[in-house]
């Protein structure tokens, strides 16, 4: 939720439209998100699931195909946007960790037969969602990204939670964008804001994005509230970010210890606990864990993902830690 400063900040903002491109405080913000992340222009966007779609439309035509992971939230979790409005297919490659390396993108672009859809781009994903919030080391995400250029291919990086990926991986948001031509990072993750994304890119391909996202009815108007909240989450937010990696692997460590619980510790490196259960089924230990105050979600019929974030704190950790011993009793 948004804090007491966000919303002071939101309240406060100065407004314009921004369907003209009038409203000064998103424009600030989509000139400070170019900035921090090395690339010449930016868009707001209601949400990571528009930011993709826009990086993906604005990377591949009608007919033609990109390369993700098979787990990744392009493929399974954006209601296949890019196949209903852009006519764009999916190939979906296996990874270990949702980290695909140069032969994977090399094996997976069609050749030139007229049976096949031409391949188009990558996408890549960092941290990756259902592989537990792993982060890409930078010199894989860099190798992957020389490899879909040296094949004549456009790279776009769902950066949802870049700047947990980052701090991770001990590199700058920056570096890591550096390896894509379009990245989109969320506002409203670990960050804070109320809604929203930033799509980052050439000014030319950005252009392409905003006529995309009129289409897309994405088009709003004296939204610098909005705006406002996601300059207050980029100066304030970003920082924080550690204590919500402390308290995950404080979480992921207790939860090991737990009878009925089974959870990969190398996995957890960022602010995405996902564990299995082996002595009931996960939706009914998700209800009796709500009913006690505690809220996570499902990931397949096993898994269950919890997720620190502001305004979780390391006694909440704890209190989460016995809801689930009592749960599982």
């Amino acid at each position: 939720m948004p804090g007491p400063e966000m919303r002071r900040a939101m309240a406060e903002a100065e407004l314009g439209d921004d369907v003209f491109g009038e409203d000064p405080t998103v424009n600030r913000l989509q000139e400070v998100a170019a900035e921090r992340l090395g690339k010449e222009a930016a868009l707001f966007v209601a949400s990571g699931t528009m930011g993709n779609l826009l990086g993906v439309l604005v990377s591949a035509r009608s007919g033609q195909e990109i390369i993700a992971d098979a787990d990744s939230h392009v493929f399974l979790s954006e209601a296949a946007g890019a196949a209903t409005l852009g006519g764009i297919q999916v190939m979906p490659v296996h990874t270990e960790a949702g980290v695909l390396t140069p032969e994977q993108v090399a094996d997976a672009i069609r050749t030139e037969d007229d049976h096949h859809p031409r391949t188009a781009a990558v996408t890549f994903e960092d941290t990756h969602n259902y592989h537990g919030g792993v982060a890409w080391p930078l010199e894989a995400l860099r190798a992957a990204s020389d490899e879909a250029h040296r094949n004549g291919l456009a790279v776009h990086l769902d950066g949802a939670r870049l700047f947990n990926a980052a701090l991770a991986s001990g590199t700058r948001a920056d570096e890591l964008a550096a390896c894509a031509d379009t990245v989109s990072f969320c506002l409203s993750k670990g960050l804070g804001a109320p809604a929203g994304s930033v799509l980052c890119g050439p000014a030319e391909s950005i252009a392409e994005a905003r006529r995309w996202r009129k289409m897309l009815g994405g088009g709003m108007r004296e939204i610098g509230m909005l705006g406002a909240a996601g300059l207050f989450a980029l100066d304030n937010m970003v920082d924080r970010l550690a204590e919500d990696h402390a308290n995950a692997r404080t979480l992921a460590e207790g939860l090991a210890e737990i009878e009925g619980v089974g959870i990969d510790l190398s996995r957890v490196q960022t602010n995405l606990v996902i564990f299995e259960l082996d002595s009931m089924p996960v939706e009914a230990f998700l209800m009796e864990c709500a009913k006690r105050g505690v809220k996570g979600g499902a990931v397949g019929r096993k898994k269950a993902r919890f997720v620190t974030h502001y305004g979780v704190t390391a006694a909440d950790v704890q209190q989460a830690l016995l809801v689930v011993e009592e749960v599982l009793a």
